[in-house]
């Protein structure tokens, strides 16, 4: 059952201490939002569903300072929460905006902002609020008790770019942060909210209608109201569930994004992972070991662990002894162990053609692996010279994709056999992510197998004649088997390609430098 959203409308007079208020409809805001020419709101508890900061100050100390860091804060946070509720409610703020980026470089900490904290913010981006504010032509601020850094690429790349952000500022000690926070609203005593809006702002400017949560209640309202000539509370009846923006709604597509935690990471998720990662350690190392079992012992064994492989094989070829050259096998790229479960659901051998895969994982693989050069003939030669030998899979994305899209597919797969097998691949597990743009890569298989019961399916669709060759050919038929994957799986074909996702995340292209030096040489 469906409640609606209530915006509670209360003149400024009422901040003051008049008693009165009357509860208009979300829509009677969107209405009138022409008549005002500035809207603030606040971002925890209002334009967000929960008012917990912990999970993005965890997700910075995790990502951009390690485990150790995170451990830390996640043993302080008690303890100094406690503190809080009996002294003054800024004390947790500062010991989690101390022990998450003290010591830190300003590009880690931006670059966690700028490509892990977004999927946070939105998978808790409250509907009704982001409407309201989406709907105002006017002058936008978001007000937050998170450092600024932290909020601001999410704010102006989904809320839009002409929002403007209120929050406290971090000092900076060379390139580094130290730990503190700068003005405005540093000295005792003082709202940083109101502090960071009024520093905005600027001298004798207040905002005509000020968003926020009635989560408080009435007798405890966000100092920055005062700074608001009108105030809308959001608020939902007794018993109804906020709702969170569906993924369709989205201002922009979420491709892109990376960090290892699956889940928000709340107090008891954060205890859940902690707990399990000495058994989780322990499951993954087992896991790995069973890929270097008979084929049938492997998936039988795995299962007993967790680990659920299903593969649907339609009309597979036989083994390459039986013809001439071996199958060529195209398929999206979910992780870096898609061709090792393709060959174990196979119950044989295939070669596993890579850009760029570290030294660690090349040693754990249990099949052959070949390295190419981004050399483009010199790549095709090395790939129909290993596809004359046995199967041959290769991922024409060239990198990972976490969200239900397919990246361009590269035409050269199209160019060096008759036929091609497309092959549907989706992997996931619930707490760990088992690919990573700025963290240690040789860590992404030790990481998937870690979680509690990773599951894999593989589906092998109808070959594709790929016509010969040709330029114009074989971008079709790389187009085509995109397509082809896209339709069976439910995800949406793009034309993204590796380096759009290595600059959006990390800020450079994204070529391995071993595969540059061979391409050289």
């Amino acid at each position: 059952m469906s409640y609606p959203t209530l915006i509670l409308s209360l003149p400024f007079s009422s901040f003051l201490g008049c008693q009165s208020e009357t509860a208009t409809p979300l829509h009677t805001m969107a209405a009138d939002s022409h008549r005002c020419t500035s809207v603030a709101a606040e971002l925890e508890g209002t334009l967000l569903i929960s008012g917990s900061l912990f999970p993005y100050f965890l997700l910075v100390a995790l990502e951009a300072g390690g485990p150790l860091r995170a451990a830390v804060l996640f043993a302080v946070y008690p303890l100094a929460a406690l503190l809080g509720a009996a002294f003054t409610d800024d004390l947790p703020l500062l010991a989690m905006t101390f022990l998450s980026t003290a010591g830190l470089g300003v590009g880690d900490v931006a670059a966690v902002a700028r490509a892990t904290l977004p999927r946070f913010f939105l998978a808790d981006l409250r509907r009704s609020a982001f409407r309201a504010l989406a709907r105002h032509a006017g002058e936008r601020y978001v007000v937050t008790r998170l450092p600024r850094l932290l909020a601001e690429p999410f704010v102006r790349e989904y809320l839009g770019a002409d929002v403007r952000v209120a929050g406290m500022e971090l000092r900076v000690v060379g390139r580094r942060f130290s730990g503190t926070v700068a003005s405005p609203g540093v000295e005792a005593g003082a709202d940083r909210c109101l502090g960071a809006l009024a520093a905005v702002l600027g001298r004798d400017r207040i905002v005509d209608v000020g968003l926020c949560s009635g989560a408080s209640g009435g007798d405890r309202q966000p100092a920055f109201l005062q700074l608001c000539h009108e105030r809308h509370v959001v608020s939902t009846p007794e018993k109804a569930a906020a709702t969170p923006l569906p993924q369709s709604e989205y201002p922009r597509p979420l491709v892109f994004h990376d960090g290892r935690l699956v889940r928000r990471p709340e107090p008891l998720a954060c205890l859940a992972v902690f707990l399990w990662v000495p058994l989780g350690v322990v499951l993954s190392v087992t896991r790995l070991l069973l890929g270097f079992l008979p084929h049938g012992a492997g998936l039988l064994l795995a299962a007993v662990t967790g680990f659920r492989i299903r593969g649907e094989l339609g009309g597979a070829a036989g083994p390459a002894a039986s013809r001439r050259r071996g199958t060529l096998f195209a398929c999206n790229h979910q992780t870096l162990m898609d061709p090792v479960i393709l060959s174990t659901v196979l119950r044989r051998k295939v070669t596993a053609v890579t850009y760029s895969l570290s030294g660690f994982s090349e040693l754990i693989a249990p099949i052959p692996t070949v390295r190419l050069t981004r050399d483009r003939g010199r790549d095709s030669r090395i790939m129909q010279s290993e596809l004359a030998r046995g199967d041959l899979v290769v991922c024409p994305e060239g990198t990972t994709c976490r969200e239900p899209y397919l990246l361009r597919f590269s035409p050269l797969f199209a160019e060096i056999a008759g036929e091609v097998t497309p092959t549907a691949v989706r992997a996931g597990g619930a707490m760990f992510h088992g690919s990573t743009v700025r963290g240690h890569k040789w860590l992404d298989s030790v990481f998937f197998l870690m979680n509690p019961a990773p599951w894999y399916e593989i589906r092998l669709l109808a070959p594709v004649a790929t016509g010969g060759g040709g330029d114009a050919s074989s971008r079709d038929v790389a187009n085509g088997v995109q397509r082809m994957i896209g339709d069976e799986l439910g995800f949406e074909c793009t034309g993204l390609t590796r380096r759009d996702k290595y600059r959006m995340i990390a800020g450079h292209d994204g070529v391995d430098a071993r595969s540059s030096s061979a391409a050289a040489s």
